[in-house]
């Protein structure tokens, strides 16, 4: 049966979690602070680069099952659920921040209908659903963890075919009443404690994060040995244990999830006296496979004066999000070590960082040193590499993401360095 829904909270999860509910047939109101955004909303103008989102945000308006308020406050008040989409971000000692949560559920506490539910969906510490009741200050208001796993650029795929629902919380009929909002869906759903559903999205982030680590380090080992990652990672990945996925090599992982919430599980293993080594050392690999691929720069041009053209500055292709984002820690390293740098990537029209950004790839290789492919973005397979030798001083490319082949970069006089492959 159809639910009136809340969202407090218009980022990417809100967002994405208000039209994918909408679409499923509930009656969404979404609420943010931000009066601009809401305007744009509303407009089904949508602030981030999300593919799919914006035809279902304008089905959505259309048939009035979708609309945006500005103030949680004029959105709960009959809601049969409020989901909780607000940031957590990382504080100075490693641990998430839920200012913004508990904050928000102090405002909407007092005008929730007896019964109400709230979800927390945003990505909390383990123990957030009992701060969360704590600060509505309501007996007679259920909380559930109910974790996303949406990523960037097909979060809107993900929200519609999910490996997995996951639902945590003390009252059994709230459980289910969570649950069954996503009842189109034919992926297993978990029911379990609330503390469990909050550990679930930490330890799925971590253990991916590693996963990444894991196969950066493997593909330098390789790169010693004469080895090909690539060779590498199909035979693991046929192993059923392992799997295929998440053992691409590149120039190291980030984003907005992966590096925040490794802290935040090694910052809450350390609250009570357990050390994650193995989770520490991850975080310290991926460090280092950003040093790697600023040492291939330099193993080919003396940084200092060099003019190094890097492709793509967003974390991933899909997203216009730079937050964390490799491409950025190998840019910040090459001016460290005095290089000048221009940029190019198809999402942004403005760089971070006061980086040199050009609207054209060439035009960002133009006398330059040396190219660096940063983000895997699919115009960058497809290079036109006699244009790309034309218009820089130096021939050296270096594919942190493979996209490019040996014999294609040489063909056209370019030394060519990847990451693991012979």
């Amino acid at each position: 049966m159809p639910s009136t829904i809340a969202i407090v909270g218009t980022g990417y999860v809100g967002l994405t979690t208000g039209v994918g509910l909408a679409h499923l047939g509930h009656t969404v109101i979404c609420a943010d602070v931000d009066a601009d955004k809401i305007n744009e909303l509303r407009a089904g103008r949508i602030p981030i680069r999300e593919a799919g989102l914006p035809e279902l945000l304008s089905d959505a308006l259309a048939d009035q099952r979708l609309s945006f308020v500005l103030g949680s406050e004029h959105a709960v008040a009959e809601a049969d659920i409020v989901f909780l989409c607000l940031p957590t971000p990382q504080a100075t000692n490693g641990e998430p921040e839920m200012g913004y949560v508990l904050a928000a559920a102090e405002t909407i506490g007092p005008l929730l209908r007896p019964g109400t539910i709230v979800v927390n969906k945003s990505t909390v510490p383990i123990g957030a659903s009992q701060m969360v009741a704590t600060a509505l200050g309501r007996a007679d208001v259920s909380v559930v963890s109910n974790p996303e796993f949406l990523r960037e650029g097909t979060a809107v795929s993900d929200f519609l075919n999910p490996q997995r629902i996951i639902v945590g919380g003390d009252d059994p009929i709230a459980n289910q009443r969570v649950a069954d909002l996503y009842q189109a869906f034919t992926c297993p759903v978990l029911m379990t404690d609330a503390a469990s559903a909050e550990a679930c999205k930490y330890a799925s982030n971590a253990f991916l994060a590693m996963k990444l680590s894991f196969v950066n380090t493997m593909a330098a080992i390789c790169e010693s040995y004469g080895a090909d990652i690539d060779a590498v990672t199909a035979g693991m990945g046929h192993d059923a244990r392992i799997g295929p996925d998440f053992l691409q090599p590149g120039p190291g992982w980030g984003g907005s999830c992966f590096p925040k919430d490794t802290q935040a599980l090694i910052s809450l293993a350390n609250q009570q006296g357990i050390d994650f080594a193995l989770l520490r050392a991850a975080v310290d690999a991926n460090q280092q496979q950003f040093d790697r691929v600023t040492d291939k720069v330099g193993s080919v041009v003396d940084l200092a004066g060099a003019t190094v053209a890097v492709l793509g500055l967003t974390f991933k292709a899909g997203t216009d999000d730079t937050r964390d984002s490799p491409a950025l820690e190998i840019v910040k390293r090459l001016t460290a070590r005095g290089a000048t740098v221009r940029a190019h990537d198809p999402a942004l029209t403005t760089a971070p960082n006061g980086i040199e950004l050009h609207d054209d790839v060439f035009a960002a290789a133009q006398g330059c040193d040396a190219v660096v492919i940063a983000t895997e973005w699919p115009e960058y397979a497809k290079l036109d590499l006699s244009r790309l030798a034309e218009v820089v001083n130096q021939r050296h490319l270096i594919d942190t993401r493979n996209l490019l082949a040996y014999s294609d970069a040489e063909q056209h006089g370019f030394t060519y360095q990847n990451i693991g492959r012979s």
